[in-house]
């Protein structure tokens, strides 16, 4: 697989508000808070690499930092609650792993620096004022460059299962940022000639339920957007639409590797890396409001050959050559 390397919008000079890089305190150990939406074992991987940047920028646990991590085992309700307690334990930074986990840090500090691992949409979401310029005590990685990656991922699930018509789109209603995919998916829909089906999940228990919708309008294709809550839950989504005969196209590789069909999007382990690199600046006095949101420049392509063969598909030479990997 290929590294996936990120961009940084131009930096802007603007200082808000009273942020300020914590090291400036003098301490010479921090507290880092991990704030997410799902359990520890969904975010291993992706937080083993945001530690393993840190250790290369001398920030080892239990000597210079320590953490403190909540976990809302799926629930967004949790969050709100999980964000107040790290900011009882007057942590120096929050690390996100989503946006909704990011908007409940948001809604109970906005002095103490937030660093998104993987947001969906920050500017869309009102996370910051720019880019280039956040404005305020929230700076990170964002996962889109744009809302038009729904319209490239429905092309290539054309390509891939070019005979199903009838898309269904899982959605959930908790992610601000589903309703911007939407309208990019509606346009590509009518270009593409296909027509979708919106299907909403809200919380972990109501994906069964979901897919019995799907069979009983008879999507022939599926679309999942990217969510921090379908992400906990992929092995059990790649699952669903194998039991239900459903080519699916996700937005992350770990879905891909859990069982299902094809994924086009960044690399959500890239992302914490960045997201590390964000701390260490900001450990080192770096203000938040400085430091410009990172958006990916470059997504690869994951094909489960295995899993297209379960489906009765023949993946198109035309896509394989265009994989960064194929699992056989």
């Amino acid at each position: 697989m290929k590294r996936r390397r990120f961009i940084g919008v131009v930096a802007g000079a603007l200082i808000v508000g009273p942020q300020t890089g914590v090291a400036q305190r003098g301490d010479t150990s921090f507290r880092i808070g991990f704030l997410s939406l799902n359990t520890p074992d969904s975010a291993r991987d992706a937080f083993a690499a945001f530690n393993q940047v840190l250790r290369e920028r001398g920030w080892n646990e239990g000597q210079n930092i320590r953490f403190e991590s909540r976990f809302a085992d799926g629930r967004v309700d949790r969050l709100p609650a999980l964000a107040t307690e790290l900011t009882q334990l007057s942590v120096d930074i929050i690390v996100t792993g989503s946006s909704v986990a990011t908007s409940a840090a948001r809604n109970v500090t906005r002095t103490i620096p937030i660093v998104m691992a993987a947001s969906a949409d920050a500017l869309g979401e009102g996370f910051v004022s720019s880019l280039a310029r956040p404005g305020g005590n929230v700076t990170g990685v964002t996962f889109l460059a744009g809302t038009e990656i729904a319209g490239k991922q429905l092309q290539l699930l054309k390509e891939v299962a070019p005979s199903a018509y009838r898309i269904a789109v899982l959605t959930n209603p908790s992610n601000a940022s589903h309703a911007a995919f939407v309208r990019d998916l509606n346009v590509a829909a009518r270009t593409l000639g296909k027509q979708l089906q919106l299907v909403e999940a809200r919380y972990p228990d109501q994906l069964d339920g979901s897919f019995a919708a799907m069979t009983r309008d008879r999507a022939t294709a599926l679309l999942v957007l990217t969510d921090s809550m379908f992400f906990g839950q992929r092995r059990s989504i790649a699952e669903l639409a194998a039991k239900s005969g459903l080519p699916t196209m996700y937005s992350q590789r770990e879905f891909v590797d859990a069982g299902g069909l094809v994924s086009y999007g960044p690399s959500l382990s890239e992302m914490f890396r960045r997201a590390a690199i964000y701390v260490d600046r900001i450990l080192r006095g770096a203000r938040p409001s400085d430091l410009p949101v990172e958006q990916p420049n470059k997504f690869e392509l994951v094909i489960n050959l295995r899993t297209a063969k379960a489906l009765g598909l023949t993946i198109p030479q035309s896509v394989l050559f265009r994989a960064d990997q194929v699992i056989e």
